[in-house]
């Protein structure tokens, strides 16, 4: 059977049960995410910790992630994804667990503050080394079993579960601060959840690697391929989704500093207008990505523009908000801009590849986002400057990826190029596999 034959047959997707799985597994790690983020100020205080060493916990941890997501990346192609989905449950199981502990003995007092926030540090650590095996593989995974047509729908759909994760982690926390376990409790409970996650994945996703990959491979086997950062077709979405998570990650760490100096309240009595506002921006992005983007059917070129466009002006709004409520109105804007431009980028990246590269693409992007956090701190401090500057500068950063998405080529021609010949003998494969599938 030729190329082209491959290419005129159907196309093929994910099953629901596949889809069900896959998108649970980025749920569960953005619920436990969260959820512990939610209440690590409680966690700092009642321990003793400093303000900056709390969020130097999930700074070291999210820098581990983008050093080690490209490492994961390759052993997916080489084990499969769905191993490689299991280690990054058990890698986040086995980190909550140890944060739960060391949290159960820090709020006891029974060691001092720096001793706990050390392995405090080190047990989320293993978080950001060993979880991160879960996220290429999963993007690898929705990109093998989803045609060119659906991709961005596909990984759109795969961003908002992550979203949806987020809104959920803080509203279930407080329920597991139960009386024995006290504020240790979110997480423990946060690990048994990805234990049945494991057992889900185990028993009922099917692989869509595996043996089958070296047939795939011999339709068109690539020449050795450059690294990310240097390859043509890689390296603009690489740099527009690495200044993107930056701004994002940027307004999210000085969102809460805002509305406490807005409210002219205590930081305590701020948080749960701080957790409002971050529970309407993550409503956006899922309207994004569950709603918008499949209702109107936009592809990655005009997600790159409109999200660029449309969170550059929230931004502006953020900075001059007058009241609470405009605060709220632009932050739920800027979200809904960074929504269109995280499956622009990610989808458009899957696209521009060939199926034999789909891990190393998604490697790659899991990396920008994780070593996205490195400027964060420096638009805290410039808040502390100027209350309007990270905002303003954000507004000029997304500015400036609205015009890099307009003019350079390869954004301009996001996910048109033509479907490649290993993606197409890997549809026939699947096609094959009909009957393993469920």
């Amino acid at each position: 059977m030729s190329v082209d034959d491959l290419k005129t047959q159907p196309a093929r997707s994910m099953s629901r049960r596949a889809t069900a799985i896959v998108f649970g597994v980025s749920v569960v790690t953005a619920v436990g995410n969260t959820g512990m983020q939610s209440v690590l100020p409680a966690i700092g205080r009642q321990i003793g910790f400093k303000d900056y060493l709390v969020a130097a916990i999930f700074s070291l941890s999210a820098l581990l992630w983008g050093f080690s997501s490209p490492f994961w990346a390759k052993q997916s192609d080489r084990k499969g994804r769905k191993p490689l989905m299991v280690v990054g449950l058990a890698g986040f199981m086995v980190s909550m667990i140890c944060c739960g502990l060391v949290v159960a003995v820090g709020v006891r007092h029974m060691a001092a503050p720096i001793t706990i926030f050390v392995f405090f540090l080190f047990s989320r650590a293993l978080f950001g080394l060993f979880g991160s095996a879960a996220n290429p593989a999963t993007q690898a995974y929705v990109a093998e079993r989803t045609d060119r047509e659906h991709r961005t729908d596909a990984m759109a759909g795969l961003a908002g579960a992550f979203g949806l994760g987020t809104i959920i982690g803080p509203a279930v926390a407080p329920l597991f601060i139960l009386p024995l376990l006290g504020l240790s409790g979110p997480m423990f409970a946060f690990a048994l959840i990805a234990a049945v996650m494991i057992g889900l994945v185990i028993r009922y996703l099917p692989e869509s690697r595996g043996g089958h990959l070296a047939q795939v491979e011999a339709v068109n086997r690539p020449t050795v391929t450059p690294a990310p950062l240097r390859d043509s077709k890689l390296t603009p979405f690489l740099i527009y989704g690495f200044l993107l998570a930056s701004c994002q990650t940027a307004q999210g760490q000085s969102l809460g500093f805002l509305i406490i100096d807005k409210l002219h309240l205590p930081p305590m009595q701020a948080q749960g207008f701080t957790a409002v506002a971050m529970m309407a921006g993550a409503a956006a992005g899922l309207l994004a990505q569950w709603g918008l983007i499949r209702m109107f059917r936009i592809g990655p070129r005009d997600l790159l523009r409109w999200g660029a466009g449309v969170a550059a002006i929230a931004n502006l709004i953020v900075a001059f908000a007058p009241s609470y409520s405009a605060v709220v109105i632009g932050y739920a804007l800027s979200s809904l801009g960074y929504g269109f431009c995280r499956p622009g980028f990610t989808a458009g990246a899957s696209l521009a590849v060939g199926l034999s590269e789909q891990a190393r693409a998604a490697g790659a992007i899991a990396a920008v986002n994780g070593i996205s956090v490195i400027a964060a701190p420096l638009f805290v401090w410039l808040y502390g400057v100027w209350g309007p500057a990270p905002f303003l500068l954000n507004t000029a950063v997304l500015a400036g990826l609205l015009a890099y998405a307009l003019v350079n080529s390869v954004l301009r021609a996001a996910g048109e190029a033509a479907t490649t010949e290993d993606e197409a003998a890997q549809a026939s494969l699947e096609r094959s596999q009909e009957g393993v599938s469920v």
